[in-house]
C-alpha cells in the first residue's frame, strides 16, 4: 500500500494511525502542503486525487480518498484489530465521535479555509489564529459532552481499545497543543489523549516521527 501523507495534515495522521494500529506495512509518499503553493495543487497528484486532498491510499490497482472511508476500507478487508465495534449502537457512537471531528471541526480549520480566510478575505494572521481557535474549542467541547459520564467511554473514546473516534481525536489534540489550547478545559480528552499518546501505533504516527517532518 502507498499513502500519500503530509505529515501534519490531520487526516492523513488519522489513516496512519490506523494502518499502524492493524500492523499494515505502507510506502509514506510525502506531498508537501506549502512547498511551491501546494503540491498537492500539482497536475501530479491531481491526477491521483482530483479533489487535491490529503491524504490517497493507493493499494493495488484501486485509489482511495476521504479518511474515513479508507480507515472503514481498511477495517473490512483487514479485520483483526477493528477500529469499529462489533454492535450497531456501537459503530454508530463511534462513527458519531469520528465525525464530530472530521465533519464539523476540521473541515473549518483545514489549510485551504485558512488560505482563503488570509488571502481572499484578507484576514490578519490574528484574526486567522482567533477563528482556528474557536472552531477548535468548539469541536473539543462537543467531544468532551460526548465522552464525559458516558457508559460507553472507557480508556479510549469507547471501550479499552482504540477506534476510529481515537484515530479523529488524537490528531485533534495534537493540534491543540501546537496553538497552544490549554485542553484542561476538557478532561475526558485530556485524559484519552494522554492514553494515546503513549499507545506505540499513535507514537509511530505522530507528525514529528514522519520523513517529511520539518
Amino acid at each position: 500500500m502507498k499513502l500519500y501523507t503530509y505529515f501534519r495534515s490531520s487526516a492523513a495522521y488519522r489513516v496512519r494511525i490506523g494502518l499502524n494500529l492493524k500492523g499494515l506495512p505502507y510506502e509514506a509518499v510525502p506531498v508537501h502542503l506549502l512547498r511551491g503553493g501546494g503540491e498537492q495543487l500539482q497536475d501530479s497528484y491531481r491526477s491521483v486525487n482530483p479533489a487535491a486532498l490529503i491524504p490517497s491510499l493507493q493499494d493495488g490497482g484501486a485509489t482511495l480518498t476521504q479518511s474515513l472511508a479508507i480507515l472503514e476500507y481498511l477495517d473490512e478487508i483487514h479485520p483483526g484489530a477493528p477500529l469499529l465495534p462489533a454492535d450497531a449502537l456501537g459503530r454508530a457512537r463511534v462513527r458519531a465521535l469520528a465525525l464530530t471531528v472530521a465533519a464539523d471541526t476540521h473541515p473549518l480549520t483545514n489549510l485551504r479555509v485558512l488560505k482563503y480566510l488570509k488571502h481572499t478575505l484578507g484576514v490578519s494572521d490574528e484574526v486567522k489564529m482567533v477563528w482556528y481557535r474557536h472552531w477548535l474549542a468548539e469541536g473539543l467541547a462537543t467531544l468532551e459532552a460526548l465522552l464525559a459520564g458516558n457508559p460507553g467511554t472507557g480508556e479510549f473514546c469507547h471501550g479499552d481499545t482504540p477506534t476510529l473516534a481515537d484515530c479523529c481525536l488524537e490528531p485533534q489534540a495534537f493540534n491543540a497543543e501546537r496553538f497552544e489550547l490549554d485542553l484542561a478545559a476538557y478532561p475526558t480528552v485530556a485524559r484519552i489523549h494522554a492514553r494515546c499518546a503513549a499507545h506505540p501505533a499513535f507514537i509511530a504516527a505522530h507528525p514529528a516521527r514522519q520523513p517529511d517532518a520539518e
